[in-house]
């Protein structure tokens, strides 16, 4: 089998720019690349082994604007960041931190895990956690 790793995730945004600070500023993401210098450039961020490939937005979206945990029709739900501190993050980002759930406490599930969920500029949910662990031994039916 030949070797496969995860290596980006494309978002479409309204403002790249902006969107590019936001993640900047708050998840520590770095320009790697950019592609097609010009009013229609595609914007590479880079955070380890992650990587945003951004592109300008040329149609409105025909999707309502995402809620609480993000949507709960196929497709994407949501981006989820790890932080030793929700609270302290959420401190941190203070007006950017549009939340649009919790925190709630999972606790019941996982000692110690909770997360929030807020919305990036252009509305997509990011999902914040902190507490959670993988379980020693899943379930595999």
């Amino acid at each position: 089998m030949t070797t496969t790793v995860f290596h980006h995730m494309g978002i479409v945004c309204k403002d790249p720019l902006k969107v590019e600070q936001w993640y900047a500023k708050h998840f520590g993401f770095t320009r790697a690349r950019v592609a097609m210098p010009g009013p229609n450039q595609i914007l590479y961020l880079k955070r380890g082994d992650l990587y945003f490939e951004m592109f300008p937005a040329t149609q409105e979206s025909p999707e309502p604007e995402k809620t609480g945990a993000g949507p709960e029709y196929p497709g994407w739900r949501h981006l989820a960041f790890m932080v030793d501190d929700i609270d302290a993050k959420l401190e941190e980002m203070g007006e950017d931190a549009r939340i649009t759930l919790g925190p709630l406490d999972f606790s019941s599930f996982v000692p110690g895990w909770r997360t929030v969920w807020i919305a990036d500029p252009e509305g997509n949910i990011v999902e914040i956690s902190e507490g959670y662990q993988d379980e020693e031994n899943p379930p595999t039916d």
